[in-house]
């Protein structure tokens, strides 16, 4: 697939990597080019261009930047980029305040999240919930003895789910769909939960995985 990702940081650097790996085309866009220097060294075969121009290229878009940055990125992309396509929504309403006994502080409120507010600003867009429950560099295949471990999603396009469960399954993740777009009032607060561990000095090496 063509994957356009709207963003420069590790996360968006690391999926890219992901995607490229398993043969997919890949344009970053960013309004910092020199922070992708080193990066689009590695990755010659990769296009870095404006955050507009990587969304018209993708048939799927990634958005991968700060969560208080995520809408306006959005608007960058522009209305006609955005308009039918799938949309990973990596991100977490993380505000900018330190973590207190290693509990991060969020700017949602518990009965909305970053998630619907995207999705109520751009509708023409088929958000879909993911990568947001876990470190960067465990995204990409990571290998546990306990097999595969569980990516939440969730999203109110069935079709947008799916295809994502399967780029998912490439990444060697076990897919759960938590539902529609209200799914993620409970999936992003999972991103507080895996950083507590971290933070309690715990490691950084760990992932969810659901039983039934």
């Amino acid at each position: 697939m063509k994957i356009g990702i709207l963003g420069s940081g590790v996360v968006a650097q690391t999926l890219a990597s992901g995607f490229l790996k398993h043969g997919h085309a890949v344009t970053l866009g960013t309004r910092e080019p020199d922070r992708l220097r080193d990066w689009a060294a590695q990755n010659p075969q990769a296009r870095i261009a404006g955050v507009a121009a990587a969304a018209q290229f993708g048939e799927l878009l990634v958005l991968a930047v700060k969560g208080s940055a995520a809408a306006a990125v959005l608007r960058s992309a522009g209305a006609d980029n955005l308009a039918g396509k799938p949309v990973i929504d990596t991100n977490n309403p993380l505000a900018d305040a330190p973590p207190v006994h290693g509990v991060l502080s969020y700017f949602t409120k518990a009965n909305d999240s970053l998630m619907e507010q995207l999705q109520r600003e751009f509708p023409q867009a088929r958000l879909v919930k993911a990568f947001s429950s876990v470190g960067a560099a465990r995204m990409v295949n990571p290998q546990y003895a306990g097999g595969r471990p569980t990516m939440f999603i969730c999203g109110n396009d069935e079709a947008a789910k799916r295809l994502v469960s399967g780029l998912l399954d490439q990444f060697g993740w076990n897919t759960a769909d938590m539902g529609q777009v209200e799914g993620a009032r409970a999936i992003e607060p999972l991103c507080m939960l895996w950083c507590l561990r971290g933070f309690l000095g715990q490691g950084w090496d760990h992932a969810f995985k659901l039983l039934t």
